[in-house]
């Protein structure tokens, strides 16, 4: 099963790229659901860039963290990334329309939730040992379990998000225009 969940992680951003024309495809925006879905598409994408600026180095194929994030988002949640990931795809749903909102609530719990998650945490657990089951067990995966009692003010680079972020932006505008465009002019 391991191996299964490195090859989905390997895949992770093909995957999020057939997700998004599953949604596209089923999208029957209307101006009621483009307005619901939006606020969620912006606070999912602020949401990682507070992530990406205080994790640095995250993009690749291997899961490679060089030092256990604890604070900013991290402080909250194991999972920032994958949060902002969801509440992207949770928006473009809702502006797509409630068929495509349960594809992707579905398809996201599947392939995050029980296969690419649980591959990271093994790397995690293997690399940072007790740090890192103590960190868990304060921590939610998604959700906050508790306010953190830890910091959360630590590290954060701006310049990180030119480099590794903006590949992200750019496709979370583009996917977000092409839905609501559907709606509108399709």
């Amino acid at each position: 099963m391991q191996a299964f969940r490195q090859k989905i992680f390997k895949l992770r951003g093909g995957i999020w790229t057939v997700l998004f024309l599953m949604i596209l495809l089923l999208a029957r925006p209307t101006l009621r659901s483009v307005l619901l879905g939006l606020p969620l598409v912006v606070l999912g994408q602020a949401w990682r860039f507070w992530a990406v600026g205080c994790i640095g180095r995250y993009r690749g194929e291997t899961v490679g963290a060089e030092r256990l994030v604890t604070w900013g988002p991290y402080a909250f949640m194991r999972n920032p990334l994958y949060f902002g990931n969801g509440l992207i795809g949770l928006g473009w749903g809702l502006m797509a329309g409630p068929w495509a909102a349960a594809l992707f609530a579905v398809s996201f719990v599947v392939v995050y939730g029980l296969l690419i998650i649980p591959f990271e945490e093994s790397f995690l657990s293997s690399r940072f040992g007790d740090e890192y089951h103590e960190y868990r067990r304060r921590t939610g995966a998604f959700l906050p379990s508790a306010w953190p009692s830890g910091r959360i003010a630590g590290p954060f680079s701006a310049g990180i998000l030119w480099t590794s972020e903006r590949h992200t932006l750019l496709s979370t505008a583009v996917g977000t225009l092409l839905i609501a465009a559907k709606g509108f002019f399709l």
